[in-house]
């Protein structure tokens, strides 16, 4: 794996983003749509939208900065196939939690692996 995935996983995030604010956005100016603005299914929705972006762009940033910090082997493909799968991850959690809640309990498996793809990526750079 080359960090050019993590560059085509950022950009579909951007996508992600983009659309999934477009359908959510549809609703919004009903004031009851999902419980309320303060609603936890709705506030579920909102992260989900923007988790697309966020972690979007943590991909593109470790698609952009990897080479400088010499990743390579097994540092660069570990990191990268966290970071997306963290990104991957991460909205559907948001969006399964909000339309059911139970479904809470798998956001440790986006965030332990955003958590590796970061910690891999200092370590691997650290040690070149």
């Amino acid at each position: 794996m080359t960090a050019a995935a993590n560059l085509i996983g950022g950009w579909l995030g951007m996508l992600g983003g983009v659309l999934s604010g477009a359908v959510i956005g549809l609703f919004f100016h009903r004031d009851d749509w999902m419980g309320g603005y303060d609603s936890y299914r709705r506030r579920l929705m909102r992260l989900g939208h923007i988790s697309f972006f966020g972690l979007g762009f943590l991909n593109l940033i470790f698609a952009a900065t990897s080479a400088q910090m010499f990743l390579q082997g097994q540092w660069l493909a570990v990191a990268s196939w966290a970071l997306i799968a963290g990104a991957v991850t991460m909205p559907v959690c948001c969006f399964l939690s909000a339309w059911r809640k139970p479904w809470r309990h798998l956001f440790p498996v986006p965030v332990v692996a955003v958590i590796t793809g970061i910690v891999v990526t200092l370590i691997g750079g650290w040690n070149r």
